[in-house]
């Protein structure tokens, strides 16, 4: 018996999340089919984090508890054969029997897509968010800068557990320009509050459309924020369809 950390990429459109769900299809419940199929006799897979409906990944981590007797290469072809087409295993290494996908990832790394069009476009409308009114890049890459550094993020999201932490370190939020009319943002971060990243987006754009001033997501961050504070930011979440789970960091 050997624990196996194994790397995803999935295209969430057509998955209700990654974590398991009774009589949903997520992420989880297809990797546990595959598994299966290969003697895989455990109760439930440990993955790094949830993703929400919609959301897709490059970089998820799984780890899961197989007796297999053949090469970690024998393993990712195995699976890939039988999972679905919308997800596939990148990677397979073999870990310490104590790993935890989860409790051990040091930060986690998002990118969110965006576009500015009056007009529809069916195919970078399913991994990107358009938005029918400019936005000023400036004006993005400012409120980015103040997401860095270690901040009560009560305003962008809801903790984890219950009696969970808002405060969260945030060591990367750049905004860059990918084509004439598309922008991505990327946050890496210790952790991530639930829809944190889609909620910075929201507010972001915000800004940057003339919506909301940035003073406002500053006073939002401090650790004793005023209700007020929060509140006087715009309501809203960006659509999950433009975030995309990209990496998850371990100590080598």
């Amino acid at each position: 018996m050997a624990r196996y950390k194994l790397t995803l990429a999935y295209d969430g459109s057509n998955f209700y999340g990654s974590q398991r769900q009774a009589g949903r299809r997520t992420v989880q419940g297809e990797l546990e089919k595959a598994l299966t199929k290969l003697g895989w006799k455990g109760r439930s897979i440990l993955l790094s984090g949830r993703t929400d409906s919609g959301v897709h990944a490059t970089g998820q981590v799984a780890s899961a508890d197989l007796d297999w007797l053949h090469t970690e290469s024998d393993l990712l072809r195995a699976l890939n054969s039988l999972l679905p087409a919308d997800m596939a295993v990148q990677s397979v290494e073999t870990v310490n029997p104590q790993f935890h996908p989860r409790f051990d990832a040091v930060s986690r790394t998002y990118c969110y897509r965006l576009f500015c069009n009056a007009v529809r476009d069916p195919l970078r409308e399913r991994f990107a968010w358009r938005l029918a009114a400019p936005v000023v890049f400036t004006l993005l890459q400012e409120t980015a800068a103040l997401f860095i550094g270690t901040h009560d993020f009560s305003a962008f999201g809801s903790p984890t557990t219950p009696k969970g932490t808002t405060v969260r370190t945030v060591m990367k939020a750049v905004w860059s320009q990918t084509a004439a009319d598309e922008w991505q943002f990327e946050v890496q971060a210790d952790a991530f509050l639930y829809r944190m990243v889609r909620r910075m987006v929201f507010v972001q754009t915000a800004v940057a459309q003339g919506k909301a001033a940035a003073e406002d997501i500053a006073r939002s961050l401090a650790r004793q924020a005023a209700a007020e504070s929060r509140s006087a930011l715009p309501a809203g979440l960006a659509p999950a369809h433009g975030l995309t789970l990209v990496a998850v960091e371990y100590r080598s």
